[in-house]
């Protein structure tokens, strides 16, 4: 019996040891590089970068010279600058940018052809009739966009528009992905004028549905001194290189669709 104990024992050690050999012989050697720009990323594994997580991205930016070090926008540019450093890439300095719902049609603003009762996600409601909203171009406010922020940055609200929280928004994008409408838009941080709406309608088709779409009047792009807002398929667009911040548009504005922040 002691015998029997003895070998078995005798057989384990030798099997542990064979298999702590293995594990170092055949152990796969980690850049350590990588493993330094995976503990410099957020972790919050968004994807913005186009890839799949932080480690992902940590490996291609350290492996490919080609993938650029400033990819996340979630880290800003004190992460870019210090992948950089990681990697030895030069980064380009990038204005940072937040996140803007182009829509300003809350329910009391716009009108409802009939009331939605289904699964609470944007993509889903538009298989019934492109939503219950009239304008076929505003947000649903059934917040899928806030479901899939993955910092929290966005607020689903009753009033059927949800409500960005600009001191968590790191301008990643994800949202913008989710909003089968595409009334989402990235814009540059300390921006002043924005258009909240993106119907294409004609303006006689917007005033009858909402009370604050742009009805492409001109009247904000003739008052303009800088040429900072062009009118492209009966809505404003702001040039943001190119205004100032006056306000004079805004103060044009018949609908309010314009706004100075």
């Amino acid at each position: 019996m002691i015998y029997a104990i003895l070998s078995l024992g005798g057989m384990g050690l030798l099997f542990a040891m064979g298999l702590a050999l293995a594990s170092k012989v055949f152990a796969i050697k980690v850049d350590p590089k990588i493993e330094e720009a995976i503990e410099a990323l957020p972790g919050s594994n968004c994807g913005a970068c186009g890839y799949a997580g932080c480690k992902g991205y940590a490996e291609a930016v350290t492996t490919d010279p080609e993938v650029r070090a400033n990819l996340c926008p979630a880290g800003g540019e004190e992460i870019a600058h210090l992948i950089g450093r990681i990697t030895g890439k030069e980064v380009a300095s990038a204005q940072r940018r937040h996140v803007l719902i182009k829509c300003a049609g809350s329910y009391d603003q716009v009108g409802r052809s009939f009331i939605y009762d289904g699964v609470l996600d944007c993509k889903a409601a538009t298989l019934l009739f492109g939503g219950d909203k009239d304008c076929r171009y505003g947000c649903l406010g059934l917040g899928s966009c806030a479901y899939a922020c993955p910092f929290g940055a966005i607020v689903a609200k009753e009033n059927g528009l949800p409500e960005i929280d600009l001191r968590k928004c790191t301008g990643c994008g994800v949202c913008i992905k989710t909003c089968p409408k595409g009334v989402i838009a990235l814009v540059p941080d300390g921006s002043f004028c924005h258009v909240l709406c993106s119907s294409k309608d004609k303006g006689v088709i917007t005033k009858k549905i909402c009370k604050v779409g742009c009805i492409g009047c001109r009247l904000c792009a003739k008052e303009c001194e800088n040429g900072a807002i062009l009118v492209e398929d009966n809505i404003a667009v702001v040039l943001y290189d190119k205004c100032t911040g006056c306000g004079r548009c805004v103060e044009k504005c018949p609908t309010s669709a314009l706004i100075r922040v």
